[in-house]
């Protein structure tokens, strides 16, 4: 992460710190740009539509969109002692993609996942891991051992696991943009929807 970013991240993060502590419950959510939502507007990302979900079912909890644009694994684990600072009680962790683009090794995605885990429960906060797999073409058994550290790291960790991020979305045309990566505002409302009974599942009213 180049510095600039960094104090942008910083910057980012202390803002949500002030006003999250206004309510009583907090979740963060810690990853990249499809978390951050890029390619749409604020309230269309996924962290801001389980917000509204969380809401209208009665629960009083504020969403923290920790998603920075281009991060690794190694970044959220780098940034994730700021992300603590707003003292959530359930932290997301949607990390991974760019890891599998960069062909990283598995190893350390799998290090890294664990350590931003352990350290969200030392800070008290109850985990939910999202999954993500990389397409066919990085190689049978590297995609294969991609898409298995996710679940070897919920086994390990006993952190909860929704099993793929993109479920439903990835590989669907019409739900995402151009690129092909990143969801378009329909794409996000398919991931917060099967996001929601993993979360849910970790709530207190």
């Amino acid at each position: 992460m180049s510095p600039l970013r960094a104090l942008l991240v910083a910057c980012l993060l202390l803002v949500s710190v002030s006003t999250a502590f206004a309510a009583d419950h907090v979740i963060v959510v810690l990853g990249d740009s499809l978390t951050a939502g890029l390619g749409v507007a604020p309230e269309e990302a996924y962290p801001a539509l389980l917000e509204a979900r969380l809401r209208r079912e009665g629960f009083d909890y504020r969403v923290v969109n920790a998603g920075v644009s281009g991060d690794t694994s190694a970044g959220g684990l780098r940034r994730v002692d700021w992300a603590l600072k707003t003292h959530p009680e359930i932290v997301v962790i949607a990390l991974g993609a760019n890891d599998g683009l960069r062909g990283q090794p598995v190893a350390a995605l799998r290090d890294n996942l664990t350590r931003i885990i352990e350290r969200a429960r030392a800070a008290g906060a109850r985990v939910l891991l999202a999954g993500m797999r990389v397409p066919p073409n990085y190689g049978a058994d590297y995609a294969r051992a991609f898409a298995g550290a996710y679940p070897a790291v919920a086994r390990t960790t006993g952190a909860a696991l929704a099993p793929f991020l993109l479920d439903g979305v990835a590989g669907d045309a019409r739900l995402n943009q151009a690129d092909g990566i990143h969801p378009t505002a329909e794409g996000q409302r398919v991931i917060a929807e099967r996001l929601w009974p993993h979360l849910k599942a970790l709530l207190s009213k």
